[in-house]
């Protein structure tokens, strides 16, 4: 399974962000959307997952042979700050969120996996520290088992030990997904992406696989993303 990014253009107004953007991502493999603040990470995002219209080119999906348009339930974005319903507790989210996906796993289950304490499972949302909110929106993503995970910048406020059990879902379930890692950090890309491609002249530009592992390689993503 592929997903095809087949020459974009996005402007807002008089300036133009994306022009000819064009890249192909296969399942198997977290890729590192590497660029400067304002270089077009999140309307990159916000182009694949619908939020915001392109002006011109495609977003597709390629699977046995057959291409087709990109749709909402294919997409799964996570943010870096997230929204929930204040009047709910997690466990009356969760729940909700199973009933609505038709799954039949346990609440307590998932809470058991994502680490969230039990203190916490009937405690309101609104109350929730934002390690504790992500940690809730990563279950959102394996409920709903999307094809493209978007990752906008999510780790950077999150301590340690958080971003680590993030690192180890994520690895776990690229093996048939597409995973997208947008960040400006690239030594947290070279330590969780399997390959990294840049936002840079308003294009995507793609690297090859060895790019990130290589000695010089942060050195060199740093020159070319200044």
């Amino acid at each position: 399974m592929e997903l095809i990014i087949d020459a974009i253009d996005k402007s807002f107004g008089d300036n133009q962000v994306l022009r000819g953007a064009s890249a192909r991502f296969s399942a198997g493999k977290i890729y590192g959307i590497l660029g400067r603040n304002g270089a077009g990470k999140t309307t990159l995002f916000d182009l694949i997952s619908g939020k915001k219209p392109y002006d011109a080119g495609g977003i597709s999906i390629e699977e046995d042979g057959k291409r087709r348009e990109i749709v909402d339930g294919d997409v799964f974005y996570m943010v870096a700050d997230p929204q929930f319903p204040n009047f709910l507790t997690g466990r009356e989210f969760i729940r909700l969120y199973l009933d609505l996906y038709g799954r039949r796993e346990d609440a307590d289950a998932l809470f058991d996996y994502a680490e969230i304490d039990e203190k916490n499972r009937d405690m309101l949302i609104q109350h929730y520290s934002l390690g504790t909110k992500n940690k809730l929106q990563m279950l959102m993503f394996l409920l709903t088992a999307p094809r493209v995970i978007l990752m906008d910048e999510p780790l950077t406020s999150l301590d340690v030990v958080i971003q680590q059990k993030i690192k180890e879902v994520l690895k776990d379930l690229k093996r048939d997904r597409v995973v997208l890692f947008s960040t400006h950090i690239v030594a947290l890309a070279k330590d969780l992406c399997d390959e990294a491609v840049l936002i840079q002249g308003k294009k995507l530009v793609e690297t090859d696989s060895d790019f990130l592992r290589a000695s010089a390689g942060e050195r060199l993503l740093a020159k070319r993303l200044s």
